[in-house]
């Protein structure tokens, strides 16, 4: 243990009298070990937001997105391909009670963007088309008014619901907005209601957005006749899968669809919404993790490249400590300890420039709205470190070896 802590001492010694060749050395295995705990952390605050930011809309809701998929996959329209097969006729399909009998509230969703204006003041927001049932799917809540009602939906009246942020950069004194009319590309509409500060849910800002009838969604602003999606819930938790075969049984009639193969539709409950999206990401966690371990590898090689150049450099002090009776033992260890403890160190500022980053990720994330956990694994901590410690020992062997074989004779005369 004695000679341990003095091989330790010595290696200490050797690294700080060459300090900007060991920084340099240790680039790698910083570079390499941070990317590493940035990705872990990322990918465990990704999939907390997921589940958060789904789980907001409650336990029994069901949706329905154009195109196919298979079980584990998502549908197309969540790569931004345009879809059209499902349409308002489908939503009225599947909000009768006959066919889809546990379905409370069903509602579509037409999404787009533009100039919301009001006087002197104007704010680029999104817009969403949709029906009466919104507030129910969406349990919203309500700062002034109301939600517009199914008739004013149904014939496509200029009503708008607008959310807290654009109601705010309006209304900037805070006045009564109810009855007062903006304009969106110039199509006058007239509100109803302006929903509560909710943040961000399933992705989208809902304070950053107005809402309005489908019928002038469609019609007057996006020029469509099709759906970007549908949110269906169910009355309880334990309806969701027959309310899944119900829906996909009514719109195979809808779209004359015989063979389950030949589906144009994809619906997805909650739990399944999750599981997949937990998939995508463990999967690019794991891809971007293994792009980080490379600079480990490039790291290791430059570790190994310089502790040859030490030891070419150190041959005449290798002989004479041979010459004093220093064992090949004793030599192969000090040589092997410096790379371990380059790789060490380097991991452990590696670990914290990559926690900091992770953490400040983290910050800018909730500071815009997200609720990104900051999470980083004890294990991961663990893993980095013992990688680090592992690629030491790895790629600083040879060289400890070679070192520890030289004739302390030859290295005497070394120039």
């Amino acid at each position: 243990m004695k000679n341990l802590g003095a091989e330790i001492y010595y290696a200490f010694k050797n690294l700080r009298a060459r300090k900007a060749r060991s920084l340099m050395t240790m680039l790698g295995i910083i570079i390499g070990v941070s990317g590493v705990i940035i990705i872990v952390s990322l990918g465990a605050g990704a999939q907390s937001l997921v589940v958060g930011q789904v789980t907001k809309l409650g336990s029994n809701l069901i949706g329905v997105l154009p195109g196919k998929s298979d079980d584990s996959g998502p549908p197309a329209a969540v790569f931004g391909v345009q879809i059209t097969s499902l349409t308002l006729r489908d939503v009225q399909a599947m909000g009768d009670k006959a066919r889809v009998p546990y379905a409370t509230a069903v509602a579509p969703f037409a999404n787009g963007s533009g100039t919301v204006t009001y006087g002197n003041h104007s704010i680029d927001t999104a817009f969403t088309g949709t029906t009466a049932d919104f507030p129910r799917v969406q349990n919203v809540p309500f700062a002034y008014g109301n939600f517009f009602d199914q008739s004013e939906g149904a014939t496509g009246a200029n009503v708008t619901v607008l959310g807290w942020d654009v109601y705010q950069q309006l209304f900037p004194n805070n006045e009564n907005p109810l009855g007062k009319v903006v304009k969106i590309k110039e199509v006058p509409l007239r509100i109803v209601g302006v929903m509560s500060k909710q943040g961000t849910v399933a992705f989208q800002n809902q304070d950053d957005q107005i809402v309005i009838p489908l019928t002038i969604a469609q019609k007057e602003l996006l020029g469509i006749n099709h759906l970007q999606f549908v949110r269906l819930k169910v009355d309880t938790t334990e309806h969701v899968k027959t309310t899944i075969e119900d829906i996909k049984t009514v719109l195979r009639e809808q779209h004359k669809i015989r063979n389950n193969t030949d589906d144009d539709f994809s619906v997805r409950d909650l739990a399944d919404a999750v599981k997949i999206l937990t998939n995508i990401t463990n999967g690019l966690q794991l891809f971007l993790a293994l792009m980080a371990g490379i600079s480990l590898v490039v790291g290791g090689i430059g570790i190994m490249n310089i502790m040859l150049v030490t030891v070419s450099e150190r041959t005449r002090e290798i002989g004479l400590r041979k010459a004093l009776g220093a064992t090949s033992k004793a030599i192969r260890n000090q040589f092997l300890i410096e790379a371990i403890l380059l790789t060490s160190i380097g991991g452990l500022i590696g670990i914290a420039t990559g926690g900091t980053i992770s953490y400040a990720i983290a910050l800018g994330a909730r500071y815009a709205g997200y609720d990104w956990a900051f999470i980083i694994s004890p294990v991961a901590i663990g893993l980095a470190l013992g990688v680090s410690v592992l690629t030491g020992v790895t790629f600083g062997l040879y060289p400890a070896l070679k070192a520890s074989k030289l004739d302390p004779i030859v290295a005497l005369r070394y120039e």
